[in-house]
């Protein structure tokens, strides 16, 4: 067995992330390159595009990583009349979402990877039982050609980003470096209309001054869960914010926000970076 095959050591990062993965995930990485060799194959998600780009920006892919959480959801209900908060399902999705997302960079590391570029993150539910949802996290684990330490993420983790190919070598130019995938999840009920006001607003236009008020503030409350996990990681700012909404099948009027994006942290000589840039027009020929 050669050395790229072999596992490191216990005391090592490397070794401690393989203990906590799947035996056949270990057995799947062990094929797979790793930073600083050419032996073995890479696997990627990334588009042809993307990936020129992601080795225009220095980098090399190493191998597709991914984690997966089955959760079972617990039970709360929500007031009739009274728009709240589901902090137990709030706490589900967000903790189950952690889950995948750390065993996603358990295999980053394993490969001894710099980051971690095109990650989704995905839900579903089981057909089995409807208060059981899978959590995946997929990936490309990348690693800089020089191997400089300089691009990790917060703590010396390999960095994780939602960005494309292409946006991150922009980001890269432009003189800012990703940090972290963060993210703010919450459930929310939606309070009921009584049947006095909805006959009311029969025929009417009018704004329902109820429900404006709870998805604002479910919202919110995503966006700066988000904003707290940004500011965690010692970032600059937030680029590529996505809000998404779903109700996973839950009760009527249970509704999840979920708010992600990629912290990014300024280099050193940023603002030379960005005013070397030259934007180009481009025309699309496509009908």
């Amino acid at each position: 067995m050669n050395d790229r095959t072999a596992l490191p050591q216990a005391e090592t990062p490397a070794a401690s992330a393989a203990e906590q993965l799947a035996p056949h995930a270990v057995e799947r990485l062990k094929g797979l390159r790793a930073q600083g060799s050419h032996e073995g194959i890479f696997t990627s998600d990334l588009s042809v595009n993307e990936f020129v780009m992601v080795r225009q920006a220095g980098f090399e892919p190493l191998g597709l990583v991914v984690g997966s959480c089955v959760y079972h959801l617990g039970i709360q209900y929500g007031q009739w009349s009274t728009s709240m908060e589901m902090d137990v399902l709030s706490q589900a999705m967000y903790q189950a979402r952690e889950l995948a997302m750390s065993r996603m960079e358990q295999e980053a590391i394993l490969l001894r990877a710099d980051g971690v570029v095109g990650l989704r993150l995905e839900v579903k539910r089981m057909e089995w039982d409807k208060d059981i949802l899978e959590f995946m996290a997929i990936g490309t684990a990348i690693a800089h050609r020089t191997g400089d330490p300089g691009f990790k993420g917060v703590g010396g983790k390999p960095f994780t980003s939602d960005l494309s190919g292409q946006d991150f070598w922009m980001l890269l130019k432009s003189g800012y470096r990703p940090m972290e995938m963060v993210m703010g999840s919450c459930v929310y009920h939606v309070a009921h209309q009584g049947a006095l006001r909805s006959l009311g607003n029969l025929g009417n236009n009018v704004e329902l001054a109820q429900f404006t008020q709870a998805m604002y503030d479910a919202r919110e409350l995503a966006m700066e869960r988000m904003q707290h996990e940004a500011a965690a990681a010692q970032a600059d700012g937030i680029t590529g914010v996505q809000l998404h909404e779903g109700s996973h099948n839950w009760q009527p009027h249970v509704i999840e926000f979920f708010a992600v994006g990629t912290a990014v942290k300024a280099m050193e000589q940023a603002d030379a970076l960005v005013d070397a840039l030259n934007p180009q027009l481009v025309i699309p020929v496509n009908d």
